[in-house]
């Protein structure tokens, strides 16, 4: 319905027609009033067609989109769309707050159809690439980014958008490429560093890392664990770790202490991580316990890693234990998934035994708070009979345990300085229920 302006009413006079009858004054009010009538009985949150201006409309739905009522930001868009057919920048609009929403196909389709009408226009190509970037698609990400980086040479925003893509993908070399391009585009530095950061090597076990310029790296920790009921005495168990960096991987001479039951033990161990063909590596494992009461006479351990597709990786491992003549082997396989600065990983383990022998599950969640591969926030989860790297560290075998938790924080709070914080919880283990705390303090040069 359209509005009655007094220059068209002047022009009607000025043409010779005869001055307003009453019935016409009557319809002019009814003109006027329309709008309204028509904003009272439209829906809360809309307008109604018509009433307001196209900027107007398109503002609201721009406010509705961004206080999180979305569906009433895309009903108005639909309706703005209604009145302007294929008008890309309300597709554009709409495309973002269908992404916004997780509906990747209508998203899809309207940001696509606006970089088709206008393949000039980077925000839709900026656009285009967060949604394939939130729905897990790095690699058409990345093929989205790289036409807003070209459309926009002056912008970091787009080349470090391009980076994190090609890092999602496991493209690190394309990614590194792109952040310091990035930094010679005037990005922030710290905010590079850390991009850069993030593409360190990482894999299941981050101790086994060193950074690019650190050989050696020392740890050092003790774990107190206590139990309920009481009648059982306080563990202590201490460890230190010297790791030595190779172009393949790296090696550790640990020295492991254990105080339990009013008896001491000590074991050594040489612990080794080596890179194999792509996308592969391995953890070869030997400790030995000379007097053989607290820890395993003697304990081996081979696991394989290989990475598959857009993150995932697999695993198979083998352990085995002696003590005291009753020798112990455990089968061991995985899945994992690093995805940004997150890494989720599954792991079954069969110990064969009397019938079946046992089955124990284990879940981990790791979060690289600062983007880097150092400063990580853990949570893990498991159930059943076990071998596993308790909160401290430690190689144990858990028996009979119905469940398990556990937290670990690490923080380098300089470069070659960094502590890891954890504790534990594992109920009915032979019954009782242990709690543990743990500290470790890292050093690298």
């Amino acid at each position: 319905m359209q509005r009655i302006h007094t220059h068209t009413l002047e022009s009607t006079m000025h043409r010779g027609f005869v001055p307003l009858t009453v019935k016409a004054l009557a319809l002019a009010c009814a003109f006027a009033l329309a709008p309204q009538v028509l904003a009272q009985e439209a829906p809360a949150g809309t307008a109604a067609a018509g009433t307001e201006s196209y900027e107007a409309q398109f503002a609201q739905a721009h406010a509705l989109a961004t206080n999180g009522r979305r569906e009433d930001a895309i009903a108005l868009y639909t309706t703005l769309l209604q009145r302007s057919p294929g008008n890309t920048d309300v597709l554009l609009a709409r495309g973002r707050t269908y992404a916004w929403d997780g509906r990747w196909p209508e998203a899809e389709a309207d940001l696509t159809a606006v970089t088709t009408a206008k393949p000039d226009y980077a925000d839709a190509w900026s656009a285009l690439g967060d949604m394939y970037q939130w729905s897990d698609r790095p690699q058409q990400a990345a093929t989205a980014y790289a036409r807003w980086a070209e459309l926009a040479p002056d912008d970091p925003a787009a080349t470090i958008a391009l980076g994190r893509a090609h890092r999602a993908a496991g493209d690190t070399a394309a990614a590194q490429a792109d952040f310091e391009a990035a930094r010679a585009r005037g990005a922030e530095p710290a905010q590079v560093d850390d991009y850069l950061a993030s593409l360190q090597p990482r894999n299941v076990e981050p101790d086994a890392v060193l950074p690019e310029g650190y050989r050696w790296a020392l740890r050092v920790g003790g774990t107190h664990t206590s139990f309920d009921p009481s009648s059982r005495d306080s563990w202590n168990e201490y460890e230190g770790a010297l790791r030595r960096k190779f172009a393949r991987g790296s090696l550790a001479l640990e020295m492991l202490r254990a105080h339990r039951f009013d008896e001491h033990d000590t074991a050594w161990a040489l612990d080794g991580y080596v890179s194999l063909w792509q996308r592969a590596y391995a953890n070869v494992r030997y400790q030995r316990g000379p007097s053989g009461d607290l820890f395993p006479g003697n304990a081996w351990r081979a696991e394989l890693f290989q990475g598959v597709g857009q993150g995932w990786e697999l695993s198979a491992s083998y352990d085995h234990l002696e003590f005291d003549g009753s020798d112990t082997d455990m089968y061991g396989v995985g899945v994992g998934r690093y995805f940004g600065n997150f890494y989720a990983r599954y792991r079954a383990l069969h110990v064969p035994g009397v019938g079946s022998g046992s089955l124990s599950h284990r879940a981990q969640l790791r979060w690289y708070y600062a983007g880097n591969a150092d400063d990580y926030f853990e949570v893990s989860a498991g159930h059943g009979r076990s071998h596993e790297r308790d909160v401290s560290g430690f190689d144990r075998v858990v028996a009979n345990s119905h469940s398990s938790f556990g937290v670990n924080y690490v923080k380098f709070f300089t470069p070659r300085w960094g502590f890891k914080l954890g504790a534990g919880l594992d109920n009915d283990v032979d019954g009782f229920d242990e709690r543990s705390v743990s500290a470790s303090l890292y050093s690298r040069w």
